[in-house]
């Protein structure tokens, strides 16, 4: 799924049920190293869990594979969420 943020990051995966959140920065970086066999990315900017400080986060460019802080309160970056698998 990817979406564009239109609300803080903390809310915006509440209504897909129990067990749904953003990668950290490690886990974006290893999707990104496997997008294609993934599938569904678009060459854009995505937010990771992993923080910055009190206001920033991660993000991972899937376009180059580089990876930069931005503030939490910018809008404009997709998001993908994804669930622990429990054996």
């Amino acid at each position: 799924m990817n979406i564009s943020i239109t609300k803080p990051i903390y809310n915006t995966y509440d209504d897909l049920g129990d067990g749904w959140r953003l990668p950290t920065r490690l886990e974006l970086l290893i999707m990104y190293d496997n997008k294609y066999e993934i599938g569904g990315f678009d060459d854009q900017l995505y937010w990771s869990s992993t923080e910055f400080g009190n206001n920033d986060a991660w993000i991972q460019d899937f376009l180059d594979g580089s990876q930069d802080i931005f503030d939490k309160d910018y809008p404009n970056f997709y998001m993908r969420a994804i669930r622990d698998i429990k054996k």
